[in-house]
Protein backbone atom coordinates (compact mmCIF):
# COMPACT_ATOMS: atom_id res chain seq x y z
CA UNK A 1 0.00 0.00 0.00
CA UNK A 2 2.53 2.45 0.89
CA UNK A 3 4.00 1.96 -2.56
CA UNK A 4 0.80 2.52 -4.43
CA UNK A 5 0.64 5.48 -1.89
CA UNK A 6 3.91 6.94 -3.09
CA UNK A 7 3.84 6.03 -6.75
CA UNK A 8 2.56 8.50 -9.92
CA UNK A 9 0.74 5.26 -11.10
CA UNK A 10 0.06 1.27 -11.07
CA UNK A 11 0.13 -0.61 -13.94
CA UNK A 12 -0.42 -4.46 -14.41
CA UNK A 13 1.62 -6.74 -16.93
CA UNK A 14 -1.25 -6.38 -19.07
CA UNK A 15 -1.59 -2.35 -19.39
CA UNK A 16 2.15 -1.59 -18.14
CA UNK A 17 3.02 -0.34 -21.91
CA UNK A 18 0.24 1.66 -22.23
CA UNK A 19 0.58 2.98 -18.91
CA UNK A 20 4.56 3.84 -19.44
CA UNK A 21 4.05 5.95 -22.40
CA UNK A 22 1.23 7.45 -21.08
CA UNK A 23 3.25 8.78 -18.13
CA UNK A 24 6.01 10.41 -20.99
CA UNK A 25 3.07 11.82 -22.11
CA UNK A 26 1.65 13.44 -19.47
CA UNK A 27 5.17 14.37 -17.93
CA UNK A 28 6.90 15.65 -21.23
CA UNK A 29 10.04 12.96 -20.02
CA UNK A 30 11.72 10.19 -22.22
CA UNK A 31 12.57 8.06 -18.89
CA UNK A 32 9.54 6.15 -16.31
CA UNK A 33 10.65 4.38 -13.12
CA UNK A 34 9.27 0.67 -13.35
CA UNK A 35 9.03 -0.79 -10.05
CA UNK A 36 9.02 -3.70 -8.66
CA UNK A 37 9.59 -6.24 -11.10
CA UNK A 38 12.90 -6.04 -13.08
CA UNK A 39 11.57 -8.57 -15.68
CA UNK A 40 8.77 -6.53 -16.53
CA UNK A 41 10.35 -3.79 -17.11
CA UNK A 42 12.64 -5.02 -19.29
CA UNK A 43 9.58 -6.28 -21.29
CA UNK A 44 8.10 -2.58 -21.28
CA UNK A 45 11.28 -1.73 -22.56
CA UNK A 46 11.47 -3.94 -24.99
CA UNK A 47 7.99 -2.50 -26.49
CA UNK A 48 8.66 1.15 -26.01
CA UNK A 49 10.88 3.76 -26.92
CA UNK A 50 10.44 5.29 -23.28
CA UNK A 51 13.60 4.69 -21.06
CA UNK A 52 12.79 2.53 -18.22
CA UNK A 53 14.49 2.62 -15.00
CA UNK A 54 14.11 -0.63 -13.25
CA UNK A 55 14.49 -2.56 -9.55
CA UNK A 56 15.99 -5.54 -9.14
CA UNK A 57 12.99 -7.08 -7.99
CA UNK A 58 11.28 -10.29 -8.93
CA UNK A 59 8.19 -12.49 -9.14
CA UNK A 60 9.34 -15.55 -7.07
CA UNK A 61 6.98 -17.82 -9.23
CA UNK A 62 8.05 -16.59 -12.56
CA UNK A 63 11.86 -16.63 -11.35
CA UNK A 64 11.77 -20.10 -11.12
CA UNK A 65 11.43 -20.73 -15.10
CA UNK A 66 14.77 -21.05 -17.06
CA UNK A 67 14.95 -21.03 -20.82
CA UNK A 68 16.71 -24.57 -20.79
CA UNK A 69 13.24 -25.93 -19.07
CA UNK A 70 11.78 -24.28 -21.68
CA UNK A 71 13.78 -25.87 -24.12
CA UNK A 72 13.41 -29.00 -22.66
CA UNK A 73 9.56 -28.90 -23.15
CA UNK A 74 9.86 -27.95 -26.98
CA UNK A 75 11.45 -30.66 -27.21
CA UNK A 76 9.75 -33.28 -25.66
CA UNK A 77 6.13 -31.99 -26.42
CA UNK A 78 6.09 -31.05 -30.23
CA UNK A 79 3.86 -28.55 -31.95
CA UNK A 80 3.18 -27.15 -27.98
CA UNK A 81 2.81 -23.62 -28.29
CA UNK A 82 4.57 -22.22 -25.28
CA UNK A 83 3.32 -18.89 -23.66
CA UNK A 84 5.46 -16.77 -21.60
CA UNK A 85 4.30 -14.34 -19.21
CA UNK A 86 5.77 -10.62 -19.29
CA UNK A 87 7.49 -11.44 -15.29
CA UNK A 88 9.54 -14.22 -16.78
CA UNK A 89 13.42 -13.78 -17.16
CA UNK A 90 14.11 -12.39 -20.29
CA UNK A 91 16.06 -15.83 -21.97
CA UNK A 92 12.65 -17.60 -20.97
CA UNK A 93 10.50 -14.90 -23.00
CA UNK A 94 13.07 -15.29 -25.69
CA UNK A 95 12.39 -19.37 -26.14
CA UNK A 96 8.46 -18.50 -25.93
CA UNK A 97 5.97 -18.57 -28.53
CA UNK A 98 3.83 -15.47 -26.89
CA UNK A 99 4.44 -13.36 -24.54
CA UNK A 100 1.70 -11.90 -22.24
CA UNK A 101 -0.16 -10.52 -19.20
CA UNK A 102 -2.79 -13.71 -18.04
CA UNK A 103 -5.47 -12.19 -19.82
CA UNK A 104 -3.87 -12.02 -23.39
CA UNK A 105 -2.66 -15.87 -22.45
CA UNK A 106 -6.49 -16.10 -22.28
CA UNK A 107 -7.27 -14.13 -25.50
CA UNK A 108 -4.51 -15.98 -27.06
CA UNK A 109 -5.95 -19.57 -26.69
CA UNK A 110 -9.26 -18.02 -27.58
CA UNK A 111 -8.45 -16.66 -30.85
CA UNK A 112 -6.07 -19.19 -31.97
CA UNK A 113 -7.25 -22.17 -30.48
CA UNK A 114 -3.66 -24.28 -30.23
CA UNK A 115 -4.37 -28.03 -29.97
CA UNK A 116 -1.07 -28.02 -27.10
CA UNK A 117 0.03 -25.05 -24.70
CA UNK A 118 2.37 -24.34 -21.61
CA UNK A 119 1.17 -21.46 -19.60
CA UNK A 120 4.72 -20.33 -18.32
CA UNK A 121 3.03 -18.66 -15.48
CA UNK A 122 1.65 -19.56 -11.29
CA UNK A 123 0.07 -23.02 -11.98
CA UNK A 124 -3.30 -22.66 -11.35
CA UNK A 125 -3.85 -19.86 -13.92
CA UNK A 126 -3.37 -22.77 -16.77
CA UNK A 127 -6.10 -25.04 -14.74
CA UNK A 128 -8.43 -22.11 -14.66
CA UNK A 129 -7.98 -21.38 -18.80
CA UNK A 130 -8.29 -24.97 -18.99
CA UNK A 131 -11.99 -25.00 -17.91
CA UNK A 132 -12.62 -22.36 -20.24
CA UNK A 133 -10.58 -24.05 -23.06
CA UNK A 134 -11.62 -27.94 -22.21
CA UNK A 135 -10.35 -29.10 -26.75
CA UNK A 136 -6.93 -27.28 -25.85
CA UNK A 137 -4.48 -29.60 -24.18
CA UNK A 138 -2.52 -27.63 -21.48
CA UNK A 139 0.81 -28.74 -20.28
CA UNK A 140 1.50 -27.80 -16.74
CA UNK A 141 4.81 -26.72 -15.06
CA UNK A 142 4.06 -26.15 -12.02
CA UNK A 143 5.28 -23.13 -9.74
CA UNK A 144 3.18 -22.43 -7.30
CA UNK A 145 2.72 -19.19 -5.50
CA UNK A 146 2.76 -19.19 -1.78
CA UNK A 147 0.93 -16.11 -1.18
CA UNK A 148 -1.88 -16.56 -3.56
CA UNK A 149 -2.49 -20.10 -1.93
CA UNK A 150 -3.60 -18.18 1.76
CA UNK A 151 -6.24 -16.88 0.16
CA UNK A 152 -9.32 -19.05 0.15
CA UNK A 153 -12.85 -19.19 0.21
CA UNK A 154 -12.95 -21.01 3.61
CA UNK A 155 -10.26 -18.62 4.83
CA UNK A 156 -12.34 -16.06 3.59
CA UNK A 157 -15.21 -16.61 4.89
CA UNK A 158 -13.40 -17.60 8.55
CA UNK A 159 -11.97 -14.34 8.80
CA UNK A 160 -15.67 -12.76 8.05
CA UNK A 161 -17.20 -15.12 10.61
CA UNK A 162 -14.64 -14.43 13.53
CA UNK A 163 -13.83 -11.30 12.53
CA UNK A 164 -10.01 -11.59 12.78
CA UNK A 165 -7.12 -10.62 10.57
CA UNK A 166 -8.89 -6.98 9.74
CA UNK A 167 -6.15 -5.32 7.67
CA UNK A 168 -6.38 -1.21 8.73
CA UNK A 169 -4.54 1.31 6.38
CA UNK A 170 -4.35 4.73 7.76
CA UNK A 171 -6.56 7.12 5.74
CA UNK A 172 -4.33 9.57 4.60
CA UNK A 173 -1.87 6.46 2.95
CA UNK A 174 -5.16 5.01 1.49
CA UNK A 175 -6.45 7.65 -0.04
CA UNK A 176 -2.88 8.70 -2.20
CA UNK A 177 -2.67 4.69 -3.06
CA UNK A 178 -6.70 5.37 -4.01
CA UNK A 179 -5.46 7.91 -6.79
CA UNK A 180 -2.68 6.03 -8.08
CA UNK A 181 -4.71 2.65 -8.80
CA UNK A 182 -7.80 5.90 -10.11
CA UNK A 183 -4.91 6.84 -12.64
CA UNK A 184 -4.11 3.68 -13.86
CA UNK A 185 -8.04 3.35 -14.68
CA UNK A 186 -8.32 6.18 -16.27
CA UNK A 187 -4.87 6.42 -18.21
CA UNK A 188 -6.20 2.54 -19.19
CA UNK A 189 -9.10 3.77 -20.49
CA UNK A 190 -7.81 6.46 -22.38
CA UNK A 191 -7.43 6.48 -26.20
CA UNK A 192 -3.51 6.89 -27.19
Amino acid sequence: MLVKAESDVCCTSSNAVKIVEAMAREYNTDRVLCIPDEYLAKYVASKTNVKILSWHGHCEVHERFTALEIKNYKRNHPNVVIMAHPECPPDVIAESDFTGSTSAMIDYVGKTKPAKVIMITECSMSDNVAIQYPDVEFVRPCNLCPHMKQISLENILDCLRHQKHEVTVDPSIAAKARQSVERMITMSAAKN
